[in-house]
């Protein structure tokens, strides 16, 4: 008997068979080249207190592995290589994929690699426990490419052309045994753009740890009759029906209305208290579809549609119409309420009801996954405000700044003035941008890794979903930035020896950003063919 859910595949398997042998070697050399690394990282793991991080999933060779066979392999019998499929992330997106190789017009994932509707988790992938070195070893140039030639003789021509503008630089480092293979310019700091968004995700893993959570809640005055929605700082906080996971202001409002009904209350004076963050709300760029002004209180991150990511119209004052919204619940659940308005809890309020957002790991996945600037800078003030700064936009940055120099990464020249990467005034370099994708695979920091599982996968999710169509698909897992004259990529790659390696190419003064962007997508291409390590 075939399963229902497997027969798709029955049509599939010749494509997917074809695709298999071509990959199968890469997988076996990936395998191979890390496995006794594992092997001692395992053993030291084992020793460690119970009450330290774990790694959620398998080790740097299954992540290798898997992201070299681009989810297709794993179809003709390399599953138990990759580990299993999950069901909302980018292993079912690799899976339809493969599937869709059979249709006519393939998969539409969307650009943001998510189902229209309700957000969905981003995907997780294996962690990578790849023992590291330091970044700041010699250049080696003499590293073979694709037909012997050296690196630089490869990257540096595909890097020096017009469509990468005036100004650009480049890094890349080996992971595993974190030896800088390449660089150009590497500590010239550059705009960065949206490729901030990484060492926003390292800054804010490590303030607040991979479990962490924001949670909204439902505060009740007795003595004055007054019910308080509490802004905690969510970003992922949805007003839409959902089963996914992410916290509802609709659980929210009816567990508050029965809290309330129990107290024999049927009408309340709402409020709502965002004094959990500071400073402006609108970020510098001003009014944009990018970017809803940042407050503790919001849902769908203030979106006047029904999208979940990328640009759209947004409300003016995302607190007033949450409360307005959590209103309308109430009042669906019979409870009668005022007209909403700011206000601040007081010591003498009682939580009637609370929702959580998941687990940071799982909201940085879908930060760098879909590059969601809302999320980005509600990290940051979150990343403030555990470091004792205010949750503003400075704030943000100057916790940033001095979580990475704790971590001992390279910052000279660096200047943070966002979490987003929206604000031109950024400054990043090659050399920081390799350093936080290294340190995120430091298998003594397995709290840092969904830095590295929530990186876009070239041709499967986010904003790599409609790129590498003829190229590295499923090999290359990389960060974007664009802004108007900038483009950048960061992220991770398999080469032809199963390494693993970190990249970063940086240009400013572009003038066309689509051939700027194919500009950096075939150096990562061409990075994926070499055998580097």
């Amino acid at each position: 008997m075939v399963v229902p859910e497997l027969r798709p595949w029955r049509a599939a398997r010749p494509q997917v068979e074809r695709i298999a042998s071509a990959v199968r070697p890469r997988l076996a050399r990936a395998a191979t080249a890390v496995r006794p690394r594992v092997a001692r990282l395992t053993r030291a793991l084992a020793s460690r207190s119970p009450h330290l991080p774990r790694p959620r999933a398998v080790g740097t060779w299954q992540y290798t592995a898997g992201a070299a066979t681009a989810g297709l392999a794993l179809a003709v019998g390399v599953v138990t290589v990759a580990g299993p499929w999950d069901a909302n992330g980018q292993r079912t997106a690799e899976r339809d994929r493969a599937i869709a190789l059979e249709r006519s017009g393939g998969a539409d994932h969307g650009h943001s690699g998510t189902a229209a509707g309700a957000p969905h988790p981003a995907p997780s992938a294996a962690p990578v426990l790849t023992g590291l070195g330091g970044t700041s070893g010699a250049v080696d140039t003499k590293k073979a490419a694709p037909g012997g030639k050296p690196l630089s003789d490869v990257l540096g021509p595909l890097l020096d052309v017009p469509a990468l503008g005036g100004s650009h630089a480049a890094a890349v480092v080996d992971v595993t045994t974190g030896k800088r293979l390449y660089g150009t310019d590497d500590g010239k700091a550059l705009t960065p753009a949206s490729t901030t968004k990484i060492a926003t995700a390292v800054a804010a893993l490590s303030a607040l740890g991979p479990d962490h959570r924001f949670t909204t809640r439902a505060a009740f005055e007795p003595d004055t009759g007054e019910l308080v929605l509490v802004g905690g700082g969510d970003p992922t906080l949805t007003a839409h029906k959902n089963t996914d996971g992410w916290a509802g202001l609709r659980r929210l409002a009816a567990d508050a209305a029965q809290a309330l009904k129990k107290r024999g209350v049927r009408k309340v004076t709402l409020s709502y208290d965002t004094t959990l963050f500071a400073g402006p709300a609108l970020h510098p760029i001003g009014v944009n579809d990018n970017l809803a002004p940042v407050t503790a209180l919001a849902v769908d991150e203030g979106r006047t549609d029904d999208s979940t990511s990328g640009p759209a119209p947004r409300v003016s004052d995302p607190a007033q119409d949450a409360a307005a919204k959590f209103a309308g619940f109430l009042e669906d659940a019979g409870v009668t309420t005022t007209s909403p308005g700011p206000s601040k809890a007081s010591t003498r309020a009682e939580t009637l009801a609370s929702v959580s957002s998941p687990p940071l790991s799982d909201v940085v996945e879908r930060m760098l996954t879909n590059s969601d600037n809302d999320i980005a800078e509600a990290l940051a003030r979150h990343t403030a405000l555990t470091s004792g700064q205010p949750g503003s936009f400075a704030g943000g940055a100057q916790a940033i700044s001095a979580r990475l120099t704790k971590l001992g990464l390279p910052m000279a020249g660096t200047s943070f003035h966002d979490g987003s990467g929206l604000d031109r005034d950024d400054r990043l370099t090659p050399d920081l941008l390799t350093g936080l994708l290294v340190t995120a695979g430091d298998p003594d920091r397995p709290g840092l890794r969904p830095v590295l599982t929530g990186l876009p996968v070239a041709g499967f999710t986010g904003t790599l979903a409609d790129r590498y169509a003829d190229g590295a698909a499923g090999v290359v897992r990389a960060k974007t930035g664009t802004l108007t004259g900038v483009n950048t990529l960061a992220g991770t790659v398999v080469d032809t020896d199963g390494h693993l390696l970190a990249f970063a190419f940086m240009a400013s003064g572009t003038t066309n950003p689509e051939e700027a962007q194919s500009a950096l997508d075939r150096t990562a291409t061409a990075l994926a063919g070499c055998g580097c390590g």
